[in-house]
């Protein structure tokens, strides 16, 4: 009797202590305030010169992997609003001077040319719509990801950009030396894709991350969201570098389910 006692006692101080913890974390957020910062959506880079800038997106590229080791952009509530239809016209990017995929090495692959930045978040330009078919987009995803989980996730974070009026995205497949490749021009095929997503707005300033096997899935996306800080760790990438030092650490450390709109 007294071991259920201690138990229950145990269990009472244990989640009385974690609950003061999410209250108190929770109360950081809530007192976050956003500062202007030009090109927050960039990580960190030991180069600056070496980030491509489109007219919807930048990246930094892997000569190696032959594709971005991260694509970021804003993404507002009226670029959301669509303008222009797919070009669907696949184009290696001349701003790559070590050169890019091409369409012989996807031909036959059995691999998706996966968008790292959607068409369908460049439908407010006919320039950001042509520029979102270079192959410094892509990346070889499985048709079944491609066109499942990863476009669900997709169309998730339009809705969160339209409910948030802006966001902050970047994305990319993970990227080291383990992987496989296709085509001549050896385009490694990530076993994992990532994306990390911020809402630096009031009333709710917050972040959140996904971490995605290139697989078929059925499972909810709420089963693949992550802290920020955990992205960092899995891919070794430094984002949203350029916040107040105290408002990086808490937002990038915190995960907060109930605070984004899971709901179509």
């Amino acid at each position: 009797m007294k071991r259920i006692l201690s138990f229950i006692i145990f269990a009472f101080i244990s989640i009385t202590v974690y609950s003061q913890v999410i209250t108190s974390i929770q109360t950081q957020i809530d007192s976050l305030k956003p500062v202007t910062i030009l090109n927050l959506e960039f990580p960190y880079t030991e180069n600056p010169k070496e980030i491509i800038s489109h007219t919807g997106y930048s990246f930094l590229f892997s000569n190696k992997d032959k594709q971005a080791f991260w694509i970021a952009y804003q993404l507002t509530s009226a670029e959301t609003v669509k303008l222009y239809n797919r070009s669907d016209r696949f184009k290696p990017d001349k701003s790559v001077k070590s050169g890019t995929a091409n369409d012989n090495d996807y031909k036959g692959s059995g691999y998706d040319r996966g968008h790292l930045a959607p068409a369908a978040d460049m439908g407010w330009s006919v320039k950001a719509m042509e520029e979102s078919f270079y192959y410094s987009n892509m990346s070889p995803q499985k048709p079944s990801f491609n066109r499942g989980i990863w476009k669900q996730l997709e169309e998730l974070t339009r809705d969160w950009a339209v409910q948030n009026k802006e966001i902050y995205i970047v994305t990319g497949g993970v990227l080291n030396d383990s992987l496989s490749s296709i085509g001549k021009n050896k385009v490694s095929v990530p076993k994992y894709f990532y994306k990390v997503i911020l809402d630096y707005s009031e009333p709710s300033i917050k972040g959140i991350g996904f971490i995605l096997p290139n697989e078929s899935s059925k499972e909810p996306l709420q089963r693949y969201a992550v802290t920020i800080d955990s992205v960092e760790r899995f891919t070794g990438i430094n984002f949203f570098y350029q916040l107040p030092e105290d408002q990086e650490k808490v937002i990038e450390r915190t995960l907060s389910i109930k605070s984004w709109n899971w709901n179509k």
